[in-house]
């Protein structure tokens, strides 16, 4: 098992494919004209399977693939397909713009939910955010994977004055579709124009919600990071992850491949451990892998606290989202 001074036991691993991306959110992209890694940089296929090996021998039971944009990878199947072999469960994050090329092999190799970006629901606006006119082939292939019977989850990135809005709306689809929307509060990366002013917090989803609708709320489970609720008579549900106001660091079990290969012990940690370069060298990893999980810090990276609006975005040591994975 990997366990932190902590006492936290880390089973669950996200592994970034790309750092390239179709789309262009501001919040994850900092800039329009990316200096994207070469294929060289990169993890290749049988790298990213050695590493999920070792990662499973010491007691990691599920793997969620990530990026940039995991599927615009040209050999995104075959990664599929290798990982699909360990005794894990497989998810994926993706922006959606993909899944109808990849609906049946996710379906062969056991995939049963899929995480989809979309943080709102006006083509118009779809358009302002991502700077790409695709709105209408994610809207298809959410239902897509609706239709097939994936758990499908819809990842909506709250703005302060942006889509605040359209929270009612996001709740009145889970009313006759079952599926599970997430909200998340705006988070701090490199180049990302944070500012605490942007944030809206877990407290001001659940009181907009409350305006319109009766809130149950659900369940826990073990290492969530999202808080779970429902609307009485809504096939659908719908949940906030709180980063910013609320954090959920207590029983974290997560860890993060970068697509060069480095590993993160946490979305917002600072140090890094190459595991990749050793690898190619021949030597074993396993001492740097449990090296940065003695060095995980109790909360958010060790880099702020829990009061966001005191936070200065620019004294943040990181990466931007799009080059650690979401």
């Amino acid at each position: 098992m990997i366990v932190d001074n902590h006492q936290r036991i880390h089973n669950y691993l996200r592994i970034s494919l790309t750092d390239n991306c179709n789309l262009r959110c501001f919040y994850c992209m900092p800039e329009d004209e990316y200096d994207f890694a070469s294929a060289a940089q990169l993890m290749q296929v049988d790298e990213i399977e050695q590493l999920a090996k070792i990662f499973v021998a010491q007691g990691v039971n599920k793997i969620r693939l990530t990026g940039g944009e995991p599927l615009v990878r040209k050999d995104a199947k075959e990664i599929i397909k290798r990982l699909a072999q360990l005794p894990v469960t497989l998810t994926l994050t993706t922006n959606g713009t993909r899944l109808h090329e990849f609906a049946a092999l996710l379906k062969e190799s056991n995939v049963r939910s899929v995480n989809i970006s979309l943080d709102t629901l006006q083509s118009d606006k779809f358009k302002l955010l991502t700077k790409r006119d695709q709105f209408e082939i994610v809207q298809q292939n959410i239902q897509l994977m609706i239709d097939q019977g994936f758990h499908t989850k819809v990842n909506m990135v709250v703005l302060r004055g942006m889509n605040d809005r359209e929270i009612h709306d996001f709740i009145e689809w889970t009313k006759d579709q079952p599926v599970h929307v997430r909200f998340i509060e705006f988070m701090p990366f490199e180049g990302n124009r944070w500012t605490s002013n942007k944030v809206f917090t877990m407290d001001e989803i659940l009181s907009t919600i409350a305006e319109k609708y009766p809130i149950v709320p659900l369940q826990a489970e073990k290492h969530d990071t999202a808080k779970k609720f429902m609307v009485p008579g809504h096939q659908g549900t719908f949940a906030v992850i709180s980063t910013m106001s609320a954090h959920f660091c207590g029983d974290c079990n997560r860890m993060r491949l970068t697509a060069d290969g480095k590993m993160k012990n946490c979305l917002f940690s600072k140090d890094e451990v190459d595991l990749l370069t050793p690898l190619r060298k021949g030597e074993d990893v396993l001492p740097l892998i449990y090296q940065s999980i003695a060095a995980k810090a109790a909360q958010l990276g060790g880099q702020f606290t829990q009061d966001y609006q005191q936070l200065q975005a620019e004294s943040i040591q990181n990466r931007s989202m799009i080059t650690i994975g979401g």
